[in-house]
């Protein structure tokens, strides 16, 4: 479990990692806002459509060798990342390290289910859990203290030493297992299905800002390709995404029907608690992710922090999140499972709409702390819940699949939401900025341009303007106030929907939570 669980925490920290020292990397590699939309959510892309054709792969030919497989293909990627000289480096760098991560997670949880038996088995799943809501959280701080005091390469270049501890330690501690009934074949038309419908769809969402909605705002190429119609390829993209996506629906039910594997097993989602727990997942990971996107770059760009004192902001978050988990074990046998994700969901729910109310120009990371702790505390009780709500009914012959496709729920709602709350970041900070200035007597032109600047660079702009026209600067900094309310807000509503979602879900019978995996 020692190496198991260090093996975790290096994929879930580098989820998180980069956003307290995003500004600062995207100062250093002069990216734009899309850029740093991209650096934080190809990870979860990749890692959401490749976790079970890897699932797959490690229980038919050995979970152990897919776990070092993984690792060592995520330290390479790490140190690609830590010598990245541009912003396509990194992007690139990262999604490398999405697709270790993928080879990682189902290979530690099918090695805990292999391994473990009975009362042991249901200890080692709540370390397990326990260690993917709080490496989640302790994430942020670890980027800042390594950004602040080494640089942000250090963030990734720590997972070599690391990573190499986790190798050795596989091969000499870790038993190979593998499911000697498992089909020799994986579903790889299925995995290039998903993948390219959830890429194309948040290529729509990040870039609609930079490349336009619908008519084409300036000129796109990628590599050869050269854009000549002046429809932005966004629509485009868009619906190619939903085709896809659409094909993949058909593909999965043909090799389904002919008794073939397949990454997406629809007849799980007809399981009450399976189809409403994986949804409530995916939205609960949208406002985590698409939080702290937003906050970090509100707190260094309008204070100047350094990524430390963000990251002790956000510690509250990381404090609530890791005192609730082994409280929450407790109290779902009083309460219940479902009734506890509720109560964490609320909690969520009411912090990110007072940040939203109370974040102003002046508004300081410690201000927002009593926010963080009740946000952590309601992000502890759902995270030690969701995925005993979501196994709970299936079959056990089906587990192995069921856990890919619930861990793959969580990363799309990461990925989905850093482009849907980026995207009300990004498009609130060129709005306001322009109202603002238009109040202030700056002529249209040269505000349209300060404007863009501004969504352009994920507000790090307004830093440059602190030795300028006070009044610009003001205006920077107000925009950057109210373009976090806007993303808190539209966190709120969309966290609001996951716990609609949640009131259907049945309350299981006293002995079940124990015995299910969490």
């Amino acid at each position: 479990m020692v190496v198991i669980g260090l093996g975790v925490s290096l994929i879930i920290v580098d989820a998180t990692i980069v956003n307290v020292m995003l500004p600062r990397v995207v100062d250093d590699l002069h990216l734009t806002t899309a850029d740093a939309e991209w650096i934080t959510s190809v990870y979860s892309l990749v890692f959401a459509a490749l976790l079970i054709p890897f699932g797959m792969a490690g229980d038919a030919y050995g979970r152990r060798r897919m776990f070092v497989l993984g690792t060592v293909v995520f330290v390479a990627a790490s140190l690609l990342a830590a010598v990245s000289g541009s912003g396509s480096a990194l992007i690139g760098a990262r999604l490398l390290q999405g697709a270790g991560a993928s080879m990682i997670l189902p290979a530690t949880l099918s090695t805990v289910t292999a391994v473990f038996k009975g009362r042991d088995r249901a200890i080692a799943f709540g370390v397990w859990g326990s260690l993917i809501g709080g490496m989640a959280a302790l994430g942020p701080l670890l980027g800042g203290w390594l950004a602040t005091s080494y640089g942000w390469r250090w963030a990734f270049g720590v997972n070599l030493p690391l990573g190499a501890v986790v190798i050795v330690g596989a091969l000499l501690l870790v038993p190979e297992t593998r499911d000697r009934a498992a089909a020799r074949g994986i579903d790889w038309t299925g995995g290039l299905l998903s993948a390219a419908g959830l890429a194309a769809i948040v290529f729509a969402l990040i870039e609609g800002q930079r490349y336009g909605w619908w008519r084409l705002t300036r000129s796109f190429s990628a590599g050869p390709l050269h854009w000549g119609s002046t429809i932005s390829p966004v629509p485009v993209a868009l619906a190619a995404g939903v085709i896809a996506l659409c094909a993949l629906v058909g593909v999965e039910r043909a090799r389904a029907a002919a008794g073939r594997p397949v990454v997406l097993d629809l007849t799980l989602f007809r399981i009450p608690g399976f189809g409403r727990g994986n949804a409530a997942a995916s939205l609960i990971s949208v406002g985590e992710l698409g939080l702290m996107f937003t906050l970090p770059l509100f707190l260094q760009d309008v204070h100047g922090n350094s990524p430390l004192q963000v990251s002790v902001a956000i510690l509250p978050l990381a404090v609530g999140t890791l005192l609730t988990g082994g409280f929450a074990a407790r109290m779902s046998r009083r309460l219940g499972a479902a009734r506890m994700l509720q109560t964490g969901m609320v909690l969520e729910i009411v912090a990110v709409v007072l940040i939203g109310l109370t974040t102003h120009a002046d508004t300081t990371g410690y201000e927002l702390a009593p926010w963080m702790l009740i946000y952590g505390i309601g992000l502890g009780l759902t995270t030690a819940q969701l995925t005993s709500i979501i196994l709970r009914d299936v079959p056990p012959a089906r587990a192995g699949l069921a856990s890919g496709t619930q861990s793959t729920a969580r990363q799309i709602g990461s990925a989905l939401g850093i482009a849907l709350i980026g995207g009300v970041f990004a498009m609130s900070l060129s709005h306001v900025m322009t109202d603002r200035l238009r109040s202030t007597g700056v002529p249209p032109g040269q505000g349209g341009v300060y404007a863009a600047r501004l969504r352009d660079t994920a507000g790090t702009f307004a830093r440059d303007l602190r030795d300028g026209d006070p009044r610009v600067a003001r205006a920077a900094d107000e925009s950057l106030a109210v373009a976090t309310d806007r993303a808190a807000f539209a966190t709120a509503g969309l966290l609001t929907i996951g716990f609609l979602l949640t009131l259907g879900l049945r309350q299981p019978p006293e002995a079940h939570p124990a015995e299910s995996p969490a």
